[in-house]
């Protein structure tokens, strides 16, 4: 029996065509016409012998077939995408200091490090995890080389990678205690913080009464007292704790702003090791975030 020689550009098409939510922005993407992206899809089809999609509603959604076969794309591309990169990058060495907010850190950082590693094994990474304000700041002195920060779209430096809804953040149990008053218990960072003015803008707009349950300096801090019952906080559904759930519109919150997710760099040249770790960096984002909802990459 003839072995099966899966096409990696119609794999790429593939995933291009979930991450993006349809043919016709993935025919954008690949540089293709709708028809032929279709033809692609028909044709890996009829190499594997199942059908990959079918009708749901008005659109068409993935067969469980389908979903195999898009987990299998993904790995598959990541390799090869890997292959080349190390190809490529063997004789790249050096240090690269990366700067993220801790919503990101724990979902897919080890997988971003780890993909970078396996393809630059000569080049050493200093991963900082911490707040917008300290991850521009130590850009700014010299101390980072690439940082990524929720808004501050308006720097200079700033190059927009993705848009990401911000939302209202339960315990998963729905059990939040209430004050005294009867006002909102509302869980939150130290000022300066996006989430946080954000929050108190809508709340106050909508005529909410609120008070300040808890603050902390750190994310594990604001998860740990929503997951106890203090309050509810506004962030991204990007690394959601499982103990923790997004308030939909029952909860009677007021709706709030995306917020826009930028690299930045200081407007100084990029390095090529740090070009190298941009590039999987924002590979890795198109990934993961398109598992959440109305998420959008801006690259």
């Amino acid at each position: 029996m003839s072995r099966i020689n899966l096409d990696l550009d119609v794999l790429r098409t593939l995933v291009a065509a979930e991450e993006l939510g349809g043919f016709n922005r993935a025919a954008d993407q690949v540089g293709r016409s709708q028809s032929a992206v279709s033809h692609q899809i028909r044709r890996l089809e009829e190499q594997l012998g199942e059908a990959l999609y079918r009708k749901s509603g008005r659109g068409l959604a993935l067969t469980e077939a389908g979903d195999v076969m898009l987990a299998y794309a993904r790995r598959m591309l990541a390799l090869n995408d890997d292959a080349v990169a190390a190809v490529r990058g063997v004789a790249v060495e050096g240090t690269v200091r990366f700067g993220l907010p801790g919503d990101l850190a724990e979902t897919w950082l080890s997988t971003t490090l780890g993909r970078f590693r396996r393809a630059h094994p000569a080049i050493l990474i200093e991963a900082v995890v911490d707040r917008n304000a300290v991850l521009l700041d130590k850009l700014d002195k010299g101390q980072l080389d690439l940082a990524l920060a929720f808004g501050d779209e308006a720097r200079s430096d700033a190059h927009p990678v993705a848009r990401l809804p911000m939302t209202w953040i339960g315990p998963a149990t729905g059990d939040t205690a209430t004050m005294s008053d009867g006002s909102l218990p509302f869980v939150m960072y130290g000022p300066p913080c996006f989430f946080r003015q954000a929050g108190i803008d809508a709340l106050d707009q909508a005529g909410i009464p609120w008070r300040t349950a808890f603050t902390s300096p750190s994310l594990h801090g604001l998860w740990a007292a929503v997951d106890a019952g203090l309050g509810i906080t506004l962030r991204t559904a990007a690394g959601l704790p499982r103990s923790l759930a997004v308030l939909d519109a029952r909860a009677g919150l007021p709706a709030v702003p995306a917020i826009t997710l930028c690299l930045h760099d200081a407007r100084r040249p990029l390095a090529p090791a740090t070009k190298r770790l941009r590039d999987i960096v924002t590979d890795t984002l198109a990934i993961n975030l398109a598992s959440v909802p109305q998420a959008e990459m801006l690259l």
